[in-house]
């Protein structure tokens, strides 16, 4: 098993890429073929004919032999189709992929999840926590020309805080009001300390849409986003592709060295495997850990991975609706006799090559904000048997909501096959997203497995869960201790205090058992042999800044 915050590299000998340079490598490389510039005199007609008869065999010969304008394509296979290409109502990780080359942020992270700077090279709280203070970089424009400064920055926090359709509402709610103090720093009032402010400004909330591009497209900004981003938008054919072009006038131009990316949408993993071993793919995201040895093995390819803070739960309805009114979603014995059901390493090994990380609190294992008082626990199959008896309950009926997906069938049933030795009848039912979620915000599951894509702070990975409004508390979990804790961990600006207060939130959600958290992924990527500066990020986001691709 990887440890927590590594990345392995394994690199191996090129490969020629079969699409890369369809276009662009030939477009202009036989047009311009040198010639010579004057045929000596020989006072001879019949050899100035014989030269002539020479001239357009030496001219293509001379054309063959000149290098062509090489331009570097990177094809990146992705899980699937992204959503709307809009900061503000962007919904889903795929997005944020494509997002990473398009839209610079505010602020960003490094590969462990630290801030850095981005399009703001400084930042400070004001001594009572109700303001941040951003300095902007000088010398940023966005990909149609308009001038990145702090007017920009308020027309697009306002927008993503007050536009009905925006899903940065709830990120940006603390925030009263967006202030300019001169065309380089610009100051949000916030009505309350939020510390987490931070991380919201470090995804989308914090990237930058050009104010002009704004005005003119509306909503249809999302079918043609215009950023201060490396890489700009040129098209999109759903379910097909989505192409960018390097933006000439990014801030930090140096750093970019390809000159298109193409996305490429493949849900099957296998199929994504496939395209990048025969060269049509110079990068997958999302790899299949089944599929890591056939990397490993193959001299062309390279493997990297990094832990990641995603994370899967299992949600329980505790009171949203009619399904909320069994004993599982009343009596935390039944909850924690569950999980004293589930293997977690077993989970792991069996579904993942024991790659991922088995886990138990919102925070990947060993890092600042996981409790260690509560280390991951093993399978206590008596002790679970022994909670049932204690509540009455011979055997707990239940439907087990997944995604349709084939990862989610493998774990439904390893589950499945462990509860029922504890005394647990599983129901499994896999449904589409859509359906899921509709399903979900009605109140209409019993428990559902859920993902999150995680933040670099600990508030916003436990707050959409617990705290009682929390945008995805489909179960109605609701406790005053729990929301007076997080709301002391929102407004402390001091890392050791917040450190504190967030082990007293994993005492509390461990006791109360809301949810059962089961591992952390690990981002596992396959790259061509082609690709160097590759830097995996616990995020796992591709960034192309630093990438390069090596001639065929």
């Amino acid at each position: 098993m990887p440890g927590v915050g590594s990345s392995s590299l394994k690199v191996g000998s090129s490969r020629g890429d079969l699409t890369s340079r369809d276009a662009a490598a030939h477009g202009n490389a036989v047009a311009n073929a040198a010639r010579p510039a004057t045929i000596a005199e020989t006072g001879e007609l019949e050899e100035m004919a014989s030269m002539r008869s020479k001239l357009p065999l030496l001219a293509l010969l001379l054309s063959l032999a000149a290098p062509a304008a090489r331009a570097d394509v990177l094809n990146i296979g992705i899980a699937g189709d992204p959503g709307l290409l809009d900061p503000a109502r962007s919904g889903n990780f795929i997005d944020r992929n494509v997002l990473a080359s398009l839209c610079d942020k505010l602020i960003d992270t490094d590969p462990d999840q630290h801030f850095v700077p981005q399009l703001a090279t400084s930042w400070e709280w004001s001594p009572d926590g109700l303001a941040l203070t951003l300095h902007l970089r000088a010398g940023v424009q966005f990909q149609d020309g308009t001038p990145f400064d702090a007017d920009a920055v308020k027309v697009n926090i306002e927008r993503d805080r007050t536009m009905t359709t925006s899903l940065r509402k709830a990120e940006l709610r603390p925030v009263t009001s967006t202030e300019v103090v001169d065309p380089s720093t610009v100051r949000l009032h916030l009505s309350e300390p939020a510390a987490p402010l931070l991380a919201f400004l470090a995804d989308r909330a914090g990237m930058m849409l050009s104010p002009r591009a704004i005005t003119q497209l509306g909503d249809d900004i999302a079918a043609h986003p215009v950023c201060a981003g490396p890489f700009s938008f040129t098209e999109r054919v759903p379910q097909d592709r989505i192409v960018l072009d390097r933006f000439p006038g990014y801030w930090n131009a140096k750093a970019i060295t390809i000159d298109r990316i193409v996305f490429r949408p493949m849900t099957d993993s296998s199929v994504r495997l496939v395209n990048l071993q025969t060269g049509q793919l110079q990068i997958i995201d999302q790899m299949s850990a089944t599929d890591v040895v056939t990397v490993k093995a193959d001299p062309h390819l390279q493997l990297a991975q990094h832990v990641a803070v995603a994370y899967r739960t299992l949600q329980f309805n505790l009171n949203h609706g009619p399904r909320a009114e069994t004993p599982l979603g009343k009596d935390p014995r039944l909850r924690m006799a569950l999980e004293k059901a589930i293997d977690r390493n077993a989970i792991n090994q069996v579904v993942f090559e024991g790659l991922f990380v088995p886990n138990n609190q919102a925070e990947v294992p060993h890092s600042l904000f996981w409790n260690p008082d509560h280390p991951v626990p093993e399978r206590d199959l008596e002790g679970a048997k022994a909670l049932l008896r204690q509540a009455g309950v011979q055997r707990a009926a239940f439907t087990l909501e997944l995604a349709n997906t084939p990862i989610d069938a493998q774990i439904g049933e390893v589950i499945q096959a462990m509860a029922r030795e504890a005394g647990f009848d599983i129901k499994l039912e896999q449904l589409e997203a859509n359906t899921g979620n509709v399903a979900n915000l009605a109140g209409n599951f019993d428990v559902a497995l859920l993902t999150w894509s995680g933040r670099a702070d600990p508030d916003a990975n436990v707050s959409i869960w617990m705290a009682c409004n929390g945008p995805f508390n489909f179960g109605a979990y609701c406790d005053p201790k729990m929301e007076a804790l997080l709301k002391e961990g929102r407004e402390s600006g001091d890392t050791d205090k917040r450190v504190a207060i967030y082990r007293k939130v994993a005492d509390r959600y461990l006791a109360d058992m809301p949810q059962i958290i089961l591992f952390n992924y690990t981002w596992i990527w396959g790259l061509s042999g082609r690709v160097e500066g590759f830097v995996p990020n616990r995020d796992g986001l591709i960034r192309p800044q630093g990438l390069r691709l090596k001639p065929q």
